[in-house]
């Protein structure tokens, strides 16, 4: 299971697949792509057209949703100190879903080289 950041959604629903829009397509092919409240709200605040929109819904009700508990949220919170800490400040969506995928204990695929900084400093919190 791999957490699925609105980066690679994104890559995935354009025409065309990317090389990251690839990965995400065999992971839902092996039921491995899973989402986040964090992530359906950044891919429903920028949906465009119907089509888009039916595509959202389809997945919507095939992925795995990994909660957004207070486990998650006070690992958010610890984390953001950490990047804090380094000198480094990302967008707390980002810090939010790399905290998500280290709750749970998956693998984030993105396509935000933010996440390449955060998902380290998330080890050992």
């Amino acid at each position: 299971m791999k957490l699925v950041d609105t980066s690679a959604w994104v890559e995935y629903l354009r025409p065309g697949l990317s090389e990251v829009g690839e990965r995400v397509e065999a992971l839902l092919l092996a039921d491995e792509a899973a989402w986040c409240d964090m992530v359906l709200l950044e891919l429903w605040n920028g949906a465009r057209g119907q089509a888009e929109k039916r595509k959202l819904e389809e997945l919507q009700a095939t992925a795995p949703k990994l909660e957004t508990d207070d486990g998650v949220w006070r690992l958010a919170h610890r984390l953001a100190i950490r990047c804090r800490d380094k000198g480094r400040t990302f967008p707390a969506t980002d810090v939010l879903v790399a905290a998500c995928a280290a709750h749970n204990g998956v693998e984030l695929e993105h396509k935000d080289t933010h996440f390449d900084e955060i998902m380290p400093l998330a080890a050992g919190l």
